[in-house]
Parts: structure tokens; C-alpha cells; sequence
């Protein structure tokens, strides 16, 4: 069977790998165009275009795929490079673009993606951000016939995957990327044989996970201390939540729920207490203590590590950044 495979990150990367082992062939690598990044802002590859360029697999990296589009010559690229390809199906994870009819059709098989939740639960951008900050207790990968509609086709295969009480994005992410790697290779083994019984998706339980914001990281401490532990593994690694502290943003990579302790009359973001083991905080309702933080363009370093360059106390707090001046 022959893939045009679309996706750009990490997640997809893994999935790519795990066709190829099993044997398809891929005959076209779909990715975003590199992208600045890093302290000097080179230009980089994203890890699919990566593995692809180490396999000497065609890639195409189309700005967009709308053929009347902004991007009408990349998009005309891409579909002549699709045509060539000729191939059985197309494979979607992660990619980033929006897909056109014509790409869904392109295909004998069409388009199958490769989901991080149980769909219709987390449709959108950042499902495994989302059902930790919403502290679900499981999501899984849904192998889905893509449609015209955002994550609304019919499932193919579903698999259940905890979410451990440790979980962050980047565990809860690896987690996933090889059960979806595995779902993808036994989806197009079906798929070679006999063939899918599609399921329609429910009706009911349907919620969006809307992209990550930058501005979501500040931590707000009226909120309930396990509201803000579930938020500090969601957005670790990225926005990474956020707080000031003398003056210096800081980032809190790891805490957990202090069940037993009180907070008394502290006001919200007081700290009350400073050990080795972390630094409790007072919120909304609960303690919080926080045992992973990260300096503004340092590394994250445990309670005790961080304490030894940042001394605390008793009674200091955490602020909001103060609000920014138009002038």
C-alpha cells in the first residue's frame, strides 16, 4: 500500500516511523515549511520533513493547500506532487494545514487522522493540553475518515489511554504518539484485508480544544490549588505556567496538592512555607506545593536547587505582572 503521509511535529514523526517499519511505502512526505527557532532563530526542519529528508522520501511543504488561495503555486505544487504519487491513501497527524476537499479525494482510501482523544471529546488544536487542564481521567487516539468538517468523521479505531495523576503534556504526549503509531499500522493492515465498519460520532460530549495562548500561562491564584496543579502539567512544556516573584517571572513546572494542609486567612499566592521538598502557596482553596521552577532563560531545576539562587521566605507572594502601559 502506498501513504502520502501529512504532519509536522514530533507526534507525527513517530506515527511516519511506524509505517515505514511495518513495511508501507511511503511515497510522499507532506510538512509545514521550516520555521525559525531556537536562541539564533535559523530556519529549522520540522522532525517529519527530518526523518523524511533521512529517508530520501519526496516532501512537499506547501504554505497552503487551497488551489484559489493565497498560496495558489504551492497549492498547485502540492496537488502535482499528490497526482504523481499515486497513491492508496493519505495519512494525517498533526500537520497544521487545513485540508482541502480535493486532498481528501485524493486518495483511494481517502484521508485517515490520526486523533489525540476519545472523539467527539477534544475536537480542535490541543487535546492533550485540554484534557489534563480539565483533569479528565482517561483520553486515548481515534483513528478517524477525515471530512470536510473540524475532526467530525467517522471513527475507525479508538483506544482508551489513562491519564496518570503525573501526567504533563510532554509524558501524556509520548504516551500517545506511540499508541497512535501502532493504531495507524494496524488501521491500514484492516484496511488492506478487510476493510472499516465506520462508527459515526455521538452527539452528545462533544467539546473543542481551542489552540494554546501564550496569554493562558500567567497563573491566576484565586483559582483552587487543584485547578492550578492540573493547569501547571497541562501547559508543561509549553506556555509553561507563569507567575511573578520578586520582580522576575518565574515558571512552574511542577507542584502537587497539599490534601491535609490549610491555609487559614493567607491571601491567595502568599507563600507559607519554604523546604527543600517545595514551597507551599496558598490559593483560592488549598495549598499548593510547588517543587519544579524555572528562571526567565534557565533551566527547571527541583525546590531545593532552585532555592539555593533564589532564597525565599515566609510571607513573601506572587504577583501578577503589572498591566501594560499604551503610550
Amino acid at each position: 500500500m502506498k501513504v502520502i503521509f501529512a504532519g509536522t511535529p514530533e507526534f507525527a514523526r513517530v506515527a511516519l516511523e511506524k509505517l515505514h517499519a511495518a513495511g508501507f511505502d511511503i511515497a510522499l512526505v507532506l510538512t509545514q515549511p521550516d520555521r525559525p527557532a531556537g536562541r539564533g532563530m535559523k530556519l529549522q526542519a520540522s522532525p517529519v520533513k527530518q526523518w523524511a529528508q533521512s529517508h530520501h522520501v519526496s516532501i512537499a511543504q506547501p504554505r497552503s493547500l487551497r488551489l484559489g488561495g493565497k498560496y495558489p503555486d504551492d497549492a498547485q505544487a502540492a496537488k502535482a506532487a499528490i497526482d504523481a504519487a499515486k497513491a492508496d491513501v493519505m495519512v494525517v497527524a498533526a500537520y497544521g494545514l487545513i485540508l482541502p476537499q480535493w486532498t481528501l479525494e485524493s486518495c483511494r482510501l481517502g484521508a485517515l487522522n490520526i486523533h489525540a482523544s476519545l472523539l467527539p471529546r477534544w475536537r480542535g488544536a490541543a487535546p492533550i493540553h485540554r484534557a489534563i487542564e480539565a483533569g479528565d481521567p482517561e483520553t486515548g487516539i481515534t483513528i478517524m475518515q477525515m471530512d470536510a468538517g473540524l475532526d467530525t468523521g467517522d471513527m475507525l479505531l479508538v483506544e482508551k489511554q489513562a491519564i496518570a495523576p503525573g501526567d504533563t503534556t510532554a509524558s501524556l504526549h509520548d504516551k500517545l504518539a506511540a499508541l497512535g503509531g501502532r493504531l495507524i499500522v494496524e488501521a491500514l493492515e484492516i484496511a488492506a484485508c478487510s476493510g472499516f465498519t465506520p462508527i459515526p460520532q455521538p452527539l452528545d460530549g462533544i467539546s473543542y480544544a481551542h489552540k494554546i495562548e501564550k496569554s493562558e500561562a500567567q497563573i491566576d491564584w484565586q483559582q483552587s490549588a487543584a485547578v492550578i496543579e492540573r493547569r501547571i502539567r497541562a501547559f508543561n512544556p509549553f506556555p509553561g505556567a507563569s507567575s511573578m516573584l520578586d520582580g522576575e517571572v518565574v515558571k512552574l513546572q511542577n507542584a502537587h496538592v497539599l490534601i491535609a494542609a490549610r491555609a487559614d486567612k493567607a491571601a491567595p499566592a502568599c507563600i507559607l512555607a519554604v523546604q527543600n521538598e517545595g514551597i507551599d502557596v496558598a490559593t483560592g482553596n488549598g495549598v499548593l506545593r510547588i517543587t519544579q521552577l524555572q528562571k526567565s532563560g534557565g533551566k527547571a531545576l527541583p525546590a531545593a536547587d532552585f532555592l539555593r539562587g533564589f532564597p525565599l521566605a515566609p510571607g513573601m507572594a506572587f504577583t501578577q505582572p503589572a498591566a501594560a502601559v499604551t503610550p
